[in-house]
């Protein structure tokens, strides 16, 4: 056994690429993400258009000043306003008419015209939230100056629980982790059987007289210790660099990451015994294993919005259960029903992937 995994370690020292995807790939996947990737909408380009400023309007329209989500432009007719739209420089456009200092000071509606480029669909609703906002904050201000009662039936005292600065960051990190153990775990190990093959190393291996589950054993423990070593690198990058909160403990994050290592490594092993070549099982691991965890997984799309088959279907992807436990521990805490109720199928998963790997491993030559 010290012999196997002493080979196995040269090898993975004398790669150059299994070290680049454990530790640089992860540092690039971090720093691509927790920078160059937000759903957060920030400094949104809107038009704003007075058709008859006053100081009803520009208390209004300070308000947008004011915020962090709008890079307002004064734009001084909305035929001016829905051009730059058509053209993509605003996402938006507050129209504020003519006769809305009058309609406000008579007791009347002074409707504001909101108008929004839905191309982004996702932008637009966050879009329209701040306007929604910025409009509700101006009313109540407004209402306070005149002495009028603000009449609004329902009163809404907002809470955010885990991420109160509601930084995607926050979210995106974590998840990302997942997706980076699946690269180390599976893309590694689905190739190191077939590489055996391929080198002619593999008759060396059989004439020799350890077992099969020594083999595979010797395999599996220096990408074991690769890949908890990448986790390692991800986790302080999220703590120290992208300043994410890890509320829960260190243990519980350990165990859970060791867990889904295993289960990743597990399918590597498979497409490796299963594949004729290298290449064939690098494209294999990219479709069953990169590709499932990146878009299935819950890291950034969201699982309840998609429909019910492919709901089901996020239940074969381990990467669904490693997401939400580590974003659990990061953002929330240990919350002990969600840790072992996914970890306990991240440890099946893996069970029955090692029990198909010895089923197909034998010590023959192929024919």
């Amino acid at each position: 056994m010290r012999g196997l995994i002493r080979k196995e370690s040269l090898q993975i020292i004398r790669d150059p690429s299994s070290i680049g995807i454990a530790f640089f790939l992860p540092v690039m996947l971090l720093l691509l993400f927790g920078y160059g990737v937000s759903l957060d909408a920030r400094d949104v380009a809107i038009a704003l258009v007075v058709e008859q400023p006053g100081p009803e309007t520009s208390s209004l329209i300070s308000g947008f000043y004011r915020s962090e989500y709008f890079a307002p432009r004064v734009m001084f007719s909305i035929q001016q306003a829905e051009r730059a739209m058509m053209e993509r420089r605003v996402d938006g456009i507050v129209w504020l008419r003519s006769d809305f200092a009058r309609q406000l000071r008579s007791g009347g509606r002074a409707p504001v015209a909101v108008i929004v480029n839905g191309v982004d669909a996702n932008k637009a609703r966050l879009l329209q939230g701040y306007v929604n906002g910025v409009w509700l904050q101006w009313l109540s201000r407004t209402s306070a100056e005149l002495g009028r009662p603000l009449h609004i039936p329902i009163k809404v005292e907002q809470r955010i629980w885990y991420n109160p600065a509601v930084r995607s960051r926050n979210y995106l990190v974590p998840g990302l982790i997942a997706v980076i153990m699946t690269l180390i775990g599976a893309m590694l190990t689905s190739m190191v059987v077939a590489r055996e093959w391929e080198r002619g190393t593999m008759e060396a291996l059989l004439v020799t007289p350890v077992r099969v589950k020594e083999i595979l054993l010797g395999k599996i423990v220096p990408y074991f210790i690769l890949g908890m070593g990448g986790m390692l690198l991800s986790v302080v990058m999220a703590i120290f660099l992208f300043h994410v909160p890890l509320r829960g403990s260190l243990a519980a994050l350990t165990l859970a990451s060791a867990l889904f290592m295993l289960t990743a490594i597990a399918m590597g092993l498979l497409i490796s015994t299963a594949a004729g070549t290298q290449f064939v099982a690098g494209q294999v691991a990219i479709v069953i294993t990169f590709l499932p965890a990146f878009i299935l997984s819950g890291f950034v799309f969201d699982i309840g919005s998609m429909p019910i088959g492919i709901q089901w279907v996020t239940h074969l992807v381990p990467a669904r259960y490693f997401v939400a436990i580590v974003q659990t521990i990061f953002l929330a805490g240990d919350v002990w029903p969600i840790f072992f109720v996914n970890c306990g199928w991240l440890a099946l998963m893996a069970a029955v992937f090692f029990v198909i790997i010895r089923k197909k491993s034998h010590k023959r030559l192929r024919i």
